[in-house]
C-alpha cells in the first residue's frame, strides 16, 4: 500500500481498505480503541482518497502539490487540539491502558490521510513522525510484528517524500 502511495497507484486505496479492516480487529482486541476506531475512519477516507486521486480536480487526477500556510496551520492545529481531547475521552470512556499514546497517532493519522488524499507532499513527514510514535506504542503493547512493520514504514515514507519531491520539482 505504501509503495502504491509512493508511486501514486490507485490500487493503494483498496489495499488501504483491506489493511484497515484487519488492523481494526487487532487493535480492538488489544484495547487500543482510538487506533481501532481510526481504522473505520480510514476505510471511509480510503474511499474518498481513491476518488480524489482519480477525479479530484474537475474530473481529472490530482497532481502532487504543496500545502499553503493555511493548510499547515489547519494540520498542526487540528492535531494539537484533537490529541488531548481524544486522549481525555479514551481515558474516561474506555479501559484503554494508554489513552494519550493511543490518541496522538490516531489524530495525526487522520490529518496525514487527508493530506495524502489531496496529494500534499507534506503528508510524508507527518507519516514519519506518526510511525515513530506508533513504533513506541506498539512496542509497549508487545505487538512485535506491527513494530517491525511500522519501523519499516519510516524509511518508506522518507522514500515517498523523495519521490514526490522529485515529481514536484519536475513539474515546476
Amino acid at each position: 500500500m505504501v509503495i502504491g502511495n509512493q508511486r501514486q497507484w490507485l490500487v493503494a486505496w483498496p489495499l488501504a481498505i483491506a489493511s484497515s479492516a484487519l488492523y481494526g480487529l487487532l487493535f480492538w482486541h488489544g484495547q487500543l480503541y482510538g487506533e481501532a476506531s481510526l481504522q473505520l475512519f480510514f476505510i471511509a477516507l480510503a474511499a474518498w482518497g481513491w476518488w480524489q486521486w482519480a477525479r479530484g480536480q474537475a474530473g481529472q487526477a490530482l497532481p502532487v502539490q504543496r500545502m499553503d500556510r493555511r493548510g499547515w496551520i489547519a494540520s498542526l492545529g487540528a492535531t494539537a487540539v484533537s490529541w488531548p481531547l481524544l486522549g481525555a475521552f479514551l481515558d474516561h470512556a474506555t479501559d484503554s491502558p494508554l489513552p494519550y499514546w493511543d490518541a496522538l497517532p490516531t489524530v495525526a493519522s487522520v490529518v496525514a490521510t487527508v493530506q495524502l488524499g489531496r496529494k500534499f507532499i507534506e503528508n510524508w513527514p507527518f507519516w514519519i513522525a506518526i510511525n515513530a510514535v506508533s513504533v513506541a506504542l506498539f512496542a509497549i503493547k508487545a505487538y512485535w510484528l506491527t513494530v517491525l512493520l511500522y519501523a519499516a514504514f519510516i524509511p518508506l515514507a522518507a522514500w515517498g517524500w523523495r519521490l514526490w519531491a522529485r515529481e514536484l520539482k519536475a513539474a515546476a
